[in-house]
């Protein structure tokens, strides 16, 4: 199945606010920060949750980040945790949680990506969350479930699912969705989301504006507002990387990943019923 030009059956389902809804019930969404040096990823993820429509973003730093995170961020909390044990405890009623953009490659992020497993909040694992498994697959898919959405650009890929990269794009999507049991966002100039059980799509409105630093930040945060929304993983997937590629376009030459979150409205617009 291909995503035409015009959005298919995920739009029926995206979610929109009534004239009773408030902030909590738009979903609450985490991101994780990486150290003091390592924050932007994270701010870029969290801005784009806030504008695909959480009602409430926090971003998770580590104790040394805070002072960096503070002046940076406005409607955006900020909640700084000092293990892996206190991570999971903050995520305490959130509804989804984006970690591996510049989290670094190291114990700390592994040991995170295993707490916030148990947590129940839907999780969009990228990045170094994904490359700190590299030779240990199976640890990873072991506490994984089928709302969680894995972002892996080729190479990623390529760290946990070295076998597969001899198939074809959709074919290898669709094999490591299955055996990581969870959804797969395999990234590139037609990305293929695929799901555990078997569905897939072959996104047909990518474009190179998008090959810029941080563009997949920018994914991660919009795939994780739409978790905390509640929209089904498969869906949420498959609706960011649709309406990432049309907000990139829109811009055309010069975007920066920055441009991103702010170009977001204008595509939703576009697709909001009431419009």
């Amino acid at each position: 199945m291909t995503v035409a030009s015009n959005p298919p059956d995920w739009r029926a389902s995206l979610p929109w606010p009534g004239p009773e809804t408030h902030k909590h019930a738009r979903g609450r969404l985490g991101v994780v920060s990486g150290r003091s040096s390592q924050t932007g990823a994270a701010r870029l993820a969290a801005r784009s949750g806030l504008r695909i429509g959480a009602g409430v973003v926090s971003l998770l730093c580590p104790t040394e980040a805070v002072a960096v995170l503070a002046p940076a961020v406005e409607a955006v909390m900020l909640k700084p945790f000092a293990d892996s044990e206190m991570l999971a405890e903050l995520v305490a009623g959130m509804d989804a949680v984006v970690v591996g953009p510049a989290a670094g490659v190291n114990d700390a992020t592994m040991a995170n990506v295993r707490a916030l497993a148990e947590t129940g909040a839907a999780l969009v694992i990228d990045a170094d969350g994904l490359t700190v498994f590299e030779g240990w697959p199976s640890d990873l898919f072991a506490v994984l479930d089928r709302d969680d959405v894995l972002t892996p650009h080729t190479g990623e890929f390529r760290r946990l699912f070295p076998d597969l990269l001899d198939l074809d794009r959709e074919a290898a999507a669709t094999q490591a969705a299955a055996r990581a049991g969870a959804v797969m966002v395999l990234k590139g100039p037609h990305t293929v989301i695929a799901a555990p059980d078997g569905r897939r799509v072959v996104n047909d409105n990518g474009t190179p504006w998008l090959a810029t630093a941080g563009s997949g930040d920018v994914l991660a945060g919009m795939i994780g507002g739409l978790l905390a929304q509640r929209m089904d993983s498969f869906d949420a997937a498959c609706a960011a990387v649709w309406i990432h590629a049309e907000a990139a376009a829109g811009f055309g030459p010069g975007l920066i990943a920055e441009d991103l979150p702010d170009r977001l409205p204008a595509v939703l617009a576009r697709l909001w019923p009431g419009q």
